[in-house]
């Protein structure tokens, strides 16, 4: 192992629980955002911060975040099923680059989650229509009222929610080096079916 904590070889999605562990001791808000990346029906690239909710480590693993599927987003993965997302943390010098397939994740898994989240949260996620024209925050605050009485203290999780999962075929780690003199490690599989290949990056 190297001063990075990074060594060829090794599972991927281990390494990057552990960068994110350490680095929800140091980063002062949302150690799990990440720069998600997708394209609309024209090509035309799309980017906003989500957060990370689970890195799965046991083979083949994967990432997994959560969103209302008729968002942008959401309808974004529907028509072409790939991403790429950046974790950067200003604290620890580091970031981790992720390009892969995205597939659903609305099982019971999704179903736990939901579950888990406040219920102010569970309730917002039914009251959104997310990523569409808003006339006022006043009508949002109505229809939170409204699903608020129609749904009780525990709602079900919408069917127009759930996860995602990035499965990548391609995730760099990159730490910071005196003198802009960079560590870059990538992992690169061809699938999910395919061993990982390493190599070290030029800064």
């Amino acid at each position: 192992m190297d001063r990075t904590g990074l060594f060829a070889g090794d599972n991927p999605f281990q390494l990057a629980q552990v960068w994110l562990d350490e680095a929800e001791a140091s980063e002062p808000n949302d150690p799990n955002a990440i720069a998600l990346a997708t394209v609309d029906a024209s090509g035309l690239p799309n980017v906003r911060m989500v957060l990370l909710k689970e890195i799965e480590t046991e083979a083949p693993g994967g990432f997994v975040f959560y969103t209302n599927y008729e968002s942008a987003k959401g309808q974004e993965l529907a028509a072409n099923a790939q991403a790429a997302f950046v974790m950067h943390w200003k604290s620890l010098r580091r970031q981790i680059r992720v390009r892969g397939h995205v597939t659903r994740e609305e099982g019971p898994q999704a179903d736990a989650y939901y579950a888990s989240r406040s219920l102010q949260s569970r309730l917002g996620a039914w009251a959104s229509r997310q990523s569409r024209p808003l006339g006022s925050r006043a009508a949002l605050m109505a229809e939170v009222a409204k699903v608020t009485a129609l749904k009780g203290p525990n709602p079900a999780r919408p069917p127009f929610w759930g996860g995602f999962r990035i499965s990548p075929v391609e995730i760099e780690f990159w730490s910071d080096g005196a003198f802009r003199l960079h560590d870059r490690f990538c992992w690169r599989r061809e699938s999910q079916q395919h061993p990982w290949k390493v190599e070290r990056l030029s800064p």
